[in-house]
Parts: C-alpha cells; structure tokens; sequence
C-alpha cells in the first residue's frame, strides 16, 4: 500500500477529457438511437450495445469520484459523481457510503451484506431448510443475478436507502435528490421525443449497462481461489489481494471498463485514478500475475456459488451435493 501511494494524485486536466471522451459519444449515441427508430428498431437495438459501455464508463468515473481519486477536491468529486449518478441511476452519496462498507469488509464472513453479491459458505447452506436452499439457488442463478437482479437493483433498489437510517440523513436526501433529478430529465426528454421512443431508446442502454456492471463486479470477487475468512483471521491486505481478481481483458474492454479488472491493486489503495493503474501493473509487473482471470475463464465463475472453508475456495452446488450427498 505505501508502494502505491505515490500513484494516487489525480491528473484534473486528465480527469476533465476522461469525462468529456464518454459523455459525449454517450450523447451522440442516444440521439443516433433514436433518430434510427425511424429505419427499424434493430439498428437502434444494435447502437445500445456501445451506447451501454460508455454508461458504464460513467459509471466507473462516479466510482473513483466516490473514492476521493478521481479530482484533488472533495467537492469537485462529490458533485461530478452526484450528475453522473443522475445517468447511472445510482445516488451517489448513498452509493459511497455502501461501497465504503464493501472496501472495508470485502472477504470478511462477518461482515457480508454490504455491496457484494450474498453469498453462503458450505456448511449455512447445508443448515437451511429445502425451501432456504431453494431460495438461495435462485438467487444465484444467472437469469437472476445478471438480468432480473441488476434491473431490480438499479431501476427499483437503489430508489430507498433501506437500511443506512443510522447513517444520518444524507443518503436519504441523496437517494431523493437523485430520484428528483431522473424524473426531471426523464419527463423533459419524453416531452422533447414522446414515451414510446424515449422507452425503446433510453431502456435497453440502462439494461445492457446494469448487467455488465453486475457482471463487472461479480468476476472481480466470485471466482475460485479468492477470499474469504472469519473476522479473526481476517486481514485487510489479503483480502485485496487475493480476494480481488486481476480481470485481464482485451484492449477494447479494458477502456470501456476504465480498467476495473485492474481490482487487486484498486483494493490495495483505492486512491489510485483508473487511468493509473495500468502503470502501477509495469511498475510492479509482479501484480500482473495476483488472481489473474481472462475472459474466457471468468465465464465458468458462473457456476460458483458457495464457499467451501475446508477447501479455501468457492464450490459449485453439484460438487457440494457431491460431496455431502445432498439433493
């Protein structure tokens, strides 16, 4: 972490082009979506596919806004996360406060719940009832998690701060503003073009972009050898190092993504800007190794569902079955 350290002072001027390079064709987009409705909707559907990578290049932009790296002024990162939330469906102050819990407390059993997907170790599993495992394996299938799940999440979940009540009224206000600020642009823009075309552009973008940002951070943290441990055992710089995948992507995706595969060393110092991070991999070629996944390895990660404390690692249901000889 002190080896790191040096990275973290943000660029402004850097910062300022980074914003500019995905706002922009992010807008170009959505308006070339919608003036294409006029020439069948399959062009349209076709454009929301990078129209969703660029959301979801905003939406990594809020995150290092909500970890104090992205600009040198805690003002000029809250409120640029703030606008950006109002895309991203995300409020921001509620959203930092969350993912703050998931930094501090990332591999950690007992404190699970807080940004991270839900997951159970062998032996919870094995003490649920039929109807509790049932449930679980819903919950874990990959309709849910990377289609039914994000939708919920962003569209529905993230509109109520449920259960930050004790944190004061800042998410709330947060949460409210946020909701204010969507309905606003939202109903200016059905104004502007009409509910129906508004719908068939705005929505598959905001779908598109919520799944590949679960997906995004479920493969950073749900794959086999990574990280978990009982609050005794529990280190923080562990946890970040192994519990945090080295999602290697091809070039296209790594942009897109703003380099959030690079998840090992942003748990390790959090500050780093993510137009830093590539350094920090040639500076330190040693980190390009720690829990390195590739893209096609990340696709068999789908069927790890709980962690096996024997084992140190995540196990699917069918080897639990196997291996406790249960249905």
């Amino acid at each position: 972490m002190r080896a790191l350290a040096r990275h973290r002072a943000p660029d402004p001027a850097r910062s300022v082009f980074e914003i500019v390079i995905t706002v922009v064709p992010l807008t170009l987009l959505w308006l070339l979506m919608w003036r294409s409705l006029e020439l069948g909707y399959g062009i349209s559907l076709l454009l929301a596919f990078p129209a969703a990578g660029f959301l979801v290049r905003l939406f990594m932009i809020q995150h290092d806004c909500g970890h104090g790296a992205f600009f040198r002024k805690r003002w000029s990162n809250d409120w640029v996360g703030r606008v950006i939330g109002v895309l991203t469906l995300t409020p921001y102050d509620f959203w930092r406060q969350t993912h703050a819990l998931h930094h501090a407390g990332s591999g950690n059993l007992g404190r699970r719940g807080w940004g991270d997907v839900d997951t159970l170790t062998v032996r919870e599993y094995l003490a649920c009832s039929r109807f509790g495992r049932w449930r679980y394996r819903l919950y874990r299938h990959p309709v849910v998690l990377f289609g039914i799940g994000p939708t919920f999440l962003f569209l529905l979940q993230q509109r109520l701060p449920i259960g930050l009540m004790r944190n004061g009224l800042r998410p709330w206000v947060s949460a409210m503003a946020t909701n204010v600020a969507i309905a606003v642009m939202s109903a200016l823009l059905i104004w502007l073009i009409g509910l129906g075309p508004f719908l068939l552009v705005h929505l598959p973008i905001t779908l598109i972009g919520a799944s590949a940002g679960v997906w995004l951070f479920y493969v950073q943290h749900q794959f086999e050898h990574t990280y978990w441990r009982d609050d005794q055992n529990w280190d923080l710089h562990d946890a970040a190092l192994q519990g945090s995948s080295h999602y290697e992507l091809p070039g296209i995706l790594r942009w897109f993504t703003a380099n959030i595969g690079v998840h090992h060393v942003h748990h390790l110092c959090s500050r780093i800007p993510f137009y830093r991070l590539p350094f920090v991999l040639r500076e330190h070629p040693e980190l390009t190794k720690v829990g390195r996944l590739t893209l096609m390895q990340s696709l068999s990660c789908v069927r790890l569902a709980l962690w096996d404390e024997s084992q140190h690692r995540l196990v699917s249901f069918r080897e639990c079955a196997a291996r406790h000889g249960i249905a």
